[in-house]
């Protein structure tokens, strides 16, 4: 279900405060510290600690059961930390001495089910969270409605709308009390594929309008570079790295990272002279121990034919998939599978024998299993 509340006396302040000429230095709008859940013997959520930054949207990404979603349940409310600090705006929401409900946090909340009230009209789920002056409300829904699109939804029903309009109300609800912090868990997972992509789009017009600062929950990686300032990767319930979405995809703190945003290609090798020698070649391996065994991480887009040099490789299949073509291959000699995608239209037959090469600059290079 959705939940939202109006800020409190001390956001307004906040608020205040942060846009005076005299204003203290800049603080995040969230600060959340060695955050840590368990549910008996299970460790959920273990030491997470990252920051939001006023009006950014921060991607909160990984898979299913990493404990994104708990982390995010802590932070409205829902779920108590079995230790650790949340802070909005610099108030603390919970630590050791203070532990505010969801309903004293200034926060609005999206779910992936939309959490309609199916007995209100549009109109009034918008205005659920609303304590003002009626008129002031009305022009307060007209407004949010008109800005989705909905103006001339208001007197309908939840189930009278479609999958996207429903996610556009649920959303301006959250917004409507002007929340300090929008959390967000999988808004957009029950929608389909083009359905999706036209409400996430527009959802994220609305929220850089209104300068809202945002944490989402996502398992897809493409969401997150499409959402996020800065995306926080999870994995067995500790955060394994943050940064901007270009940090993530270049330059990943270890292989499990790099696999979350497209399949690799890797290769073994030994270090040696401070590079790792492989069936593909050589490749710096800094900060590697001489003779530690190391992997090299090439994304497929990255592997591609070369007129010259490069690695013998025997193609097993290729196919067209429109703006690109996606060739598998075995290396030889060892067999190792590749994979390669190339811009346009190049379908080598299979059974062929092409070369291949990784792009100058490419490779990733990560201790290996016994180094």
């Amino acid at each position: 279900m959705n939940q939202f509340a109006s800020p409190p006396p001390w956001a307004s302040q906040m608020d205040a405060r942060d846009d005076a000429p005299d204003a203290a230095p800049f603080r995040p709008m969230l600060e959340v510290e060695a955050l840590c859940r368990r549910f008996g013997p299970v460790s959920a959520v273990e030491d997470v600690g990252f920051r939001v930054a006023r009006g950014e949207v921060t991607c909160l990404l990984g898979p299913s059961g990493c404990g994104k979603s708990t982390t995010l349940r802590m932070i409205a409310g829902i779920e108590r930390p079995d230790s650790g600090a949340v802070r909005i705006g610099g108030q603390a929401m919970s630590d050791a001495g203070a532990f505010l409900p969801p309903e004293r946090r200034p926060v609005g909340l999206v779910f992936q089910d939309f959490a309609l009230f199916p007995h209100l009209d549009v109109a009034a789920n918008v205005g659920f969270g609303l304590q003002g002056p009626a008129r002031q409300n009305r022009t307060r829904i007209g407004e949010l409605l008109e800005r989705v699109g909905l103006s001339g939804h208001a007197a309908k029903y939840p189930h009278e709308l479609s999958g996207g309009e429903q996610q556009r109300v649920a959303l301006i609800r959250a917004l409507a009390p002007r929340p300090c912090l929008m959390l967000m868990d999988e808004p957009f997972s029950s929608l389909d594929h083009r359905l999706r992509d036209g409400v996430r789009d527009a959802a994220l017009d609305l929220l850089r309008e209104t300068e809202t600062t945002v944490l989402m929950v996502t398992h897809d990686p493409e969401e997150a570079m499409l959402m996020g300032h800065r995306i926080a990767v999870m994995r067995r319930g500790r955060l394994i790295q943050e940064g901007r979405p270009d940090e993530l995809y270049d330059r990943p703190a270890d292989r499990g990272v790099a696999a979350f945003f497209s399949d690799l290609n890797i290769v073994s090798g030994r270090v040696a002279g401070g590079r790792v020698q492989t069936v593909l070649g050589s490749f710096p391996a800094p900060g590697l121990a001489e003779g530690s065994r190391a992997e090299v991480v090439i994304r497929p887009q990255h592997l591609v034919p070369a007129e010259t040099g490069g690695t013998p490789a025997r193609v097993e299949r290729a196919r067209y998939l429109g703006r690109e073509s996606l060739i598998e291959t075995r290396l030889e000699p060892g067999g190792t599978a590749m994979k390669s995608r190339i811009p346009g239209l190049v379908l080598p037959a299979p059974g062929s024998m092409i070369r291949l090469a990784a792009l100058p600059g490419s490779a990733m290079v990560f201790a290996g299993d016994g180094a």
